[in-house]
């Protein structure tokens, strides 16, 4: 039984620097926040979970069968990750790229210890626990708070290496686009990793660091033992409530000025760039097709298409799309028959699956994975992890990576323009 407490506090940001420093006592952490962004489909402004009372690591064979029965057994809230390499469970794919990283395809806890934030409200709900344990630990995160400054990043001189170089870039797009010519694949996400060995770094640091720049609305700080994701993704991958599933999509980036007006242009522009909108309409495809295989019928919707949406860094075009599940669905089910999703893979997805594992130079493991949690009633809801710093503590290995979508109408040079826009935050924060 889950026992649940509730407190009041007086400013929610100093309460949630303090909360995610006293949980790094645990081995498991999941950490996700919106950072205020509203949303009709938010639960809650953040959750922390930690501390597994049982958990579920494999890799990617038989991976999602495995999850089904964990989250059937257990019945309670489950927090973890799915990995881009767990397409090798949902087709007969494989991934033979270096991986520097190690983690494993699949990892979910089931936490002792939930945190929830909503306003001026902190909500504890604790399974197994010892008398008074709650207070005594809200009473520790209190204690915490002045530990909890974000600091500056120091100046560094690290430096940051390129899986591949400009050239071979600018090879491989244009590898791809002969596929999309002769008909093979229409659109692919193509994606390169930027990697720092024999490197350590302070994780938590570095996440605050990240999260002040981005304030993305799926942030998330993710500690394994020695393994961590230090992420400020902005997108949605998947999310069920009740018998509604909700998809949303990013496909179409620009950057933002600090000018209004050259601002209010760079958004305008994207909303009328007809190769970006392009981009997202066939993923929103794609996903439609997705949803399609669980939904009940005519209950695919697209609620929003190509819309703009403005975040520190950049300006994204996001789409929503919508659909209704029988009652009795499985929720591991419903995931699989959408996985990966295709704002990371492409269309045919298959088909770009298999290119993209061809032409990267890299294993992608949990980047453009997704975190987030199940909870006891078998809703669930999953970001996508981009925008995204991944540490090996013990190997002492770092890394980041980026990716673009190509279409028949894509230009190298500006693709790898995107890839850099997109790394402008993890790059800062890593060199000071």
């Amino acid at each position: 039984m889950r026992k649940q407490l509730s407190f009041k506090i007086e400013n929610a940001e100093v309460f949630k620097d303090a909360l995610l420093c006293w949980a790094q006592q645990f081995d498991e952490v999941v950490w996700s926040d919106s950072n205020n962004h509203l949303s009709d489909y938010n639960s809650f402004e953040a959750v922390l979970a930690t501390e597994a009372l049982t958990s579920l690591c494999t890799d990617s064979q038989n991976a999602f069968e495995s999850l089904k029965q964990y989250q059937e057994q257990t019945k309670d809230w489950l927090f973890g990750y799915l990995s881009y390499d767990l397409k090798n469970d949902v087709e007969r794919l494989d991934s033979k790229n270096y991986d520097g990283l190690e983690f494993p395809e699949l990892y979910f806890f089931q936490p002792k210890k939930i945190v929830m934030i909503n306003g001026d409200t902190v909500y504890f709900n604790y399974l197994n626990m010892v008398a008074d344990e709650i207070e005594i630990d809200y009473n520790a995160i209190v204690a915490c708070v002045n530990d909890a400054v974000v600091e500056e990043t120091e100046k560094t001189n690290i430096s940051i290496k390129m899986r591949i170089f400009k050239d071979e870039y600018f090879k491989m797009v244009r590898s791809m686009l002969s596929h999309i010519h002769r008909g093979d694949i229409y659109e692919a996400n193509f994606c390169q990793e930027f990697y720092l060995e024999n490197t350590q770094i302070d994780a938590l640091r570095t996440y605050r660091k990240l999260n002040s720049i981005s304030r993305a609305p799926f942030a998330t700080f993710l500690k394994l033992n020695d393994k961590y994701l230090l992420s400020a993704s902005p997108e949605r991958y998947l999310r069920k409530d009740g018998v509604k599933i909700i998809s949303q999509p990013i496909k179409g980036t620009a950057k933002r000025s600090v000018n209004k007006e050259e601002d209010k242009k760079l958004q305008f522009d994207l909303q009328s760039d007809e190769k970006e909108r392009a981009e997202n309409i066939m993923i929103v495809d794609l996903v439609r097709n997705d949803l399609s295989k669980s939904a009940l019928k005519g209950s695919v919707v697209v609620e929003e298409l190509c819309k703009v949406y403005s975040f520190s860094q950049v300006h994204q075009m996001i789409s929503t799309i919508s659909s209704e599940v029988a009652v009795d669905r499985n929720p591991v089910e419903i995931i699989k028959e959408t996985f990966p999703m295709g704002s990371m893979t492409g269309a045919p997805k298959i088909s770009a699956m298999r290119i993209i594992e061809e032409l990267e130079s890299f294993k992608r493991g949990l980047y453009s994975g997704a975190v987030g949690y199940f909870t006891p009633d078998s809703d669930f809801d999953f970001n996508v992890v981009i925008r995204s710093i991944l540490y090996n503590e013990s190997k002492q290995y770092v890394s980041y990576s980026v990716g673009s979508a190509i279409t028949a109408k894509a230009i190298p040079e500006k693709e790898y323009e995107e890839c850099l826009l997109k790394a402008k935050a993890m790059r800062q924060v890593l060199e000071g």
